[in-house]
């Protein structure tokens, strides 16, 4: 045999390894090289000196505690209203479950600080139900967590209708012979799904400390606040933005944990999608409240995008959007296709190892999840210290950066789902393609490809739309000219017209509502 048939044959045998390692090495670029590098340039110079001044003032810590009490409140505030709710639109027999929980978690894939908005336009003191007292709740701490909680609820919903579909039936048939559908919920079905809550805290939690639009808008100062002014505003010190990203890198490290301990290897089972029909839990003489309770959570989210149609079409700003819409929404658009595309081609690899349990492939999933639980903050800082040198410009100096940046913060959207996916097949097909001779590259796609399509789709989908509705990530990133759609609106919030604002705000939603819909088409027509 020839050395070169030699050689050609043992990277065929090790195709699967080396694959994974080069799918490791780009997701260590573009996830962990921000968070060495900002380590880096703590250790420069006089950038500690700084540092020890930043965290040494008590303002500092204040800020963060109150950020740190945000954010938790909101996460209390959707669980209790997110966990009774996938309760009902899971299991109960409520009519109309499935169009209801579309219409109450479609807020969820808007950018918070668009609803904020939504809510001034109508709350506000010039609002269409405004008044002093609403817009002084509004604008508060209080208002901001309601706001919050409101737009991040539809996360611990879903998840726990989700978790509750795995439930086996049987255990909750035994509690309704001794105890009504209350005690049986309470007591059984919601202790069952503890993986589903851990998980939906988690993300409530992570999205909730690092969001920057809403409290910026309704004047409540937040942590995330503090380094963004470091970075982008009067207060331009990058030295002591580096310094302020330390406590919340501290915090995603704690998160990280939280979830490797609390959901961890369960959350495959708890994302996962079932076929099987379970008994619906009849509610009985609850039945109409709980009615009543389901058709507020799915219209209420609503009310706010149509406060901003209104306001829009009220002061002629959809015959505006011409003149001051430019190419955001197209900038938009092809930011969040690179990175979902990006993500797709990371997770196909990663979430495979890891839903086969490779000791490399879990591994790389605790990156992406740091990386997604890290304040965008703390990420868009590494990404600075990494990306803005001469000889990286090509990518720095363009949209591709903050591509980049979104497939490093959302990478972990698209490999747990993919992970989902892979994990529920079953792996005798790649064993017995494997033992035929059949290399990675061939089962890859004529097996692994083909049988999990829709969950691939179901994906990439998912990245797409958490890349569209980003703001904290690509307001400190973006090149001059290239802005996104979010960030030209959170730019035009202070001093442009209200109803171009809000115009430009129902372009958002719309471009969102038509990839969600496009894509979902595509899910239920394709065979899985």
């Amino acid at each position: 045999m020839a050395p070169g048939m030699g050689w050609a044959i043992a990277l065929r045998r090790r195709e699967e390894p080396l694959l994974l390692i080069a799918a490791g090495i780009t997701l260590a670029a573009l996830a962990l090289a921000p968070i060495v590098f900002l380590g880096c340039e703590l250790a420069k110079g006089g950038a500690l000196r700084h540092a020890a001044q930043a965290l040494s003032a008590h303002r500092t810590w204040g800020l963060f505690l109150s950020s740190f009490g945000l954010a938790s409140a909101v996460t209390v505030l959707s669980l209790a209203v997110g966990l009774p709710l996938g309760l009902l639109l899971g299991r109960a027999d409520v009519p109309l479950r499935r169009v209801a929980l579309w219409l109450h978690a479609f807020p969820l894939f808007v950018p918070p600080f668009l609803l904020a908005l939504g809510w001034f336009h109508l709350f506000g003191r010039g609002g269409l139900v405004g008044s002093d007292l609403g817009a002084r709740i509004l604008f508060s701490a209080p208002g901001a967590v309601i706001v919050l909680a409101l737009a991040l609820a539809p996360i611990a919903t879903s998840l726990a209708a989700v978790a509750l579909q795995g439930v086996d039936p049987t255990l909750e048939e035994a509690a309704l012979l001794v105890a009504g559908p209350r005690r049986a919920a309470t007591w059984i079905l919601l202790p069952l799904i503890r993986p589903a809550v851990a998980l939906a805290a988690l993300i409530v939690f992570s999205l909730a400390f690092s969001e920057l639009g809403v409290p910026m808008f309704l004047r409540v100062a937040v942590y995330p606040g503090m380094v963004f002014s470091r970075l982008g505003g009067a207060d331009y010190a990058p030295g002591e933005a580096f310094a302020l990203a330390l406590p919340l890198f501290a915090v995603a490290v704690g998160l990280l944990v939280f979830e490797r301990r609390v959901a961890g290897r369960r959350s495959f089972a708890v994302l996962g999608a079932r076929s099987r029909e379970v008994p619906e839990l009849h509610l009985g003489r609850w039945r109409p409240a709980a009615t009543v309770f389901v058709t507020a959570a799915a219209l209420l989210p609503l009310a706010p995008i149509a406060a901003l149609a209104a306001r829009a079409a009220r002061g002629g700003g959809f015959a505006e959007l011409p003149r001051w819409i430019g190419t955001s929404a197209w900038n938009s658009l092809l930011d969040a296709l690179i990175a979902g595309t990006l993500v797709l081609a990371l997770a196909v690899v990663i979430g495979h190892a890891a839903a086969r349990r490779r000791r490399f492939g879990v591994g790389l999933d605790a990156l992406a999840v740091l990386a997604f639980v890290t304040p965008a903050s703390v990420l868009g800082v590494g990404l600075i210290a990494t990306w803005n040198r001469p000889s990286l410009q090509a990518v720095y100096g363009t949209s591709a950066i903050v591509a980049l940046a979104f497939a490093a913060r959302y990478g972990a959207v698209g490999l747990r789902t993919t992970a989902v996916s892979f994990s529920q097949g079953s792996e005798h097909y790649e064993e017995a393609a494997a033992i035929a001779g059949a290399r990675f590259f061939r089962r890859l796609g004529r097996i692994l490809v083909p049988l999990h399509g829709r969950g691939l789709a179901a994906a990439w989908l998912l990245a797409v739309v958490f890349c569209l509705r980003d703001l904290e990530t690509a307001v400190l990133l973006y090149p001059a000219g290239q802005e996104p759609l979010t960030v030209r609106i959170f730019t035009l919030e202070a001093n442009g017209p209200e109803s171009v604002v809000a115009a430009l705000s129902c372009v958002h939603v719309a471009m969102t509502a038509a990839v969600l819909v496009a894509g979902s088409v595509l899910l239920f027509r394709r065979k899985a």
